[in-house]
């Protein structure tokens, strides 16, 4: 398909707009090698997982690879939501790419590679233990190696601290105690996500603090890794319209200038990039523009950084024709998944998802199916539409599409006493804690009919998104009525989903063929 530029922060002036990755890629990282910079980010329960995108000129981004494709334990198999892949570190370290992640349930781990494009090896548990998160490795110059992480209050009972244990040279293991390194509750609650760096004689750790929507960015610097830690705050919203600003990574150029990249939390959209100018003062970094004492506000539109090369203007991918034998990188299981899903290849030029209840419950929901294939949200504002055929489908089996999040709602055709049945479901959260569905009857379909197109729409309203459901049988378009808002959910943001299942414990060989997905954006000027 051709190119659509459903967000380009590049105005092709000289100058880039924030944000400069309008999608959920929370808790970003990032690090030069060469003339290339690579970026990674959380990725949760969702798989697979640690995504890998490039860029050349640290404002048009690219979607190249995944560093995991399942999450070793078994639970992983049912969705884990909230646990799972959180706040990771990239670093390159003796010709070899390294990403550092904390899982908040079973401890630090570390997977590596010599080509981030190709196969990263089998993930290594560094440190075991419940609550140890945001873990950043560092090799110093005397070859000694530490790991500076957070604290997850959810699981060990407290927050606002920094952690640090050393780790054997070859970063595999940990080969000390953990201790507190430093303790922010005072001048710095709920400080995380710590990224480590050593310039002019100084260790620097830049650490978001505050909390993720009212916080601020803060440096910290010591001669002794150890520390004490001298404290300042680098960046902060002010008067600006950016909220956090949260975690994120420092990079530098070939010629010397450096940037940090942090994400904006943006509600349904999730963690979105942006990116800032670093400037250093008294050997302090002073972040993003109008900088007061030393203490930067996040910009909306600045000069390109100079690295030395000029890309074209590129745009994430969302819409999917389906023609590739292997899915395109966009797509993300709910949980770990199966080849037994789907097929590419069974029809050609269709998706295929075989209807199957990976949960085994007697009335399964989506939000506990791993089954459920989905991709981020890459506009503010915009128009998704899939085609689905229904011919496959037998009793008590449906297929759809799903706005997924902390409530969701989906559309969907669901064979209900042998007839092809147009259903809407809504998600909510019951009073013993589990997500329940609640289904109406939109009508039943012609025999005839075995072609439905399902679309999704977010306009742009005098008080914010407005969300909007149809579904096309022929020529006609039908609105779905529905006050339904989509929303994230704790750290993640809105999902599109696909999805096929029985409602019965086992599958009896049903399937649905998804023609394509659409997506077209509905803003200007992007």
């Amino acid at each position: 398909m051709k190119m659509e530029y459903l967000w380009k922060p590049d105005l092709e002036d000289g100058t880039f707009k924030n944000p400069i990755i309008f999608a959920d890629y929370s808790d970003p990282d990032a690090i030069r090698v060469g003339d290339t910079y690579y970026m990674t980010a959380s990725s949760f329960n969702y798989v697979p997982g640690l995504p890998i995108l490039t860029s050349k000129d640290l404002v048009n981004w690219k979607l190249v690879n995944y560093a995991i494709d399942k999450i070793d334990y078994e639970k992983y198999d049912t969705p884990q939501h909230s646990k799972g892949v959180w706040a990771p570190a990239i670093r390159y370290h003796n010709d070899c790419f390294y990403i550092y992640y904390g899982m908040p349930d079973e401890g630090i781990f570390m997977v590596k590679t010599k080509d981030p494009l190709g196969k990263w090896d089998d993930p290594v548990l560094v440190l075991e233990g419940k609550g140890l998160i945001d873990s950043c490795p560092f090799w110093d110059d005397d070859g000694k190696a530490y790991v500076i992480h957070g604290y997850a209050k959810s699981r060990i009972g407290f927050k606002s601290y920094l952690g640090i244990f050393p780790m054997s040279p070859d970063g595999t293991k940990a080969i000390g105690e953990d201790h507190i390194l430093y303790n922010g509750v005072e001048t710095q609650p709920t400080i995380e996500g710590p990224k480590v760096y050593k310039r002019n004689g100084y260790y620097y750790i830049l650490a978001p603090a505050g909390g993720v929507k009212p916080g601020w960015q803060t440096a910290l610097r010591s001669k002794n890794i150890y520390g004490p830690y001298e404290e300042k705050i680098v960046l902060k919203q002010g008067s600006t319209i950016v909220n956090g600003p949260h975690q994120g990574g420092l990079v530098d150029t070939v010629n010397g200038d450096e940037w940090f990249l942090h994400f904006q939390d943006r509600g349904l959209y999730g963690r979105i990039v942006h990116m800032q100018p670093v400037i250093w003062e008294n050997d302090w970094p002073v972040m993003g523009e109008n900088a007061k004492d030393g203490c930067g506000e996040p910009c909306l539109v600045c000069k390109k950084p100079n690295t030395g090369i000029s890309e074209e203007p590129c745009s994430l991918e969302a819409s999917d024709d389906f023609e590739d034998a292997k899915l395109n990188l966009m797509w993300q299981w709910l949980g770990n998944a199966r080849d037994s899903f789907y097929s590419l290849t069974e029809n050609p030029g269709f998706l295929r998802l075989y209807a199957l209840n990976p949960s085994g419950k007697k009335e399964p929901v989506l939000w506990e199916s791993s089954n459920v294939l989905t991709q981020k949200l890459v506009c503010p504002f915009f128009k998704a539409s899939v085609c689905l055929h229904t011919e496959g489908l037998s009793e008590k089996e449906q297929a759809g599409m799903v706005m997924m999040g902390g409530h969701y709602a989906y559309l969907a055709v669901r064979v209900i006493d042998g007839a092809k049945t147009l259903v809407y479901a809504e998600a909510y959260d019951a009073e013993d804690g589990s997500m329940k569905e609640k289904m109406s009857v939109l009508s039943k379909l012609a025999e005839k009919v075995e072609k439905v197109i399902f679309s999704f729409v977010m306009e742009e309203g005098k008080e914010g998104p407005v969300f909007k459901m149809f579904c096309t049988l022929g020529d006609e378009e039908i609105a779905v009525p529905t006050d339904f808002m989509p929303s994230d959910h704790t750290w993640v943001g809105a999902k599109i989903g696909l999805f096929a299942n029985i409602f019965a414990e086992n599958s009896i060989g049903g399937h649905a063929d998804f023609e394509y997905i659409h997506v077209t954006s509905l803003a200007t000027g992007n």
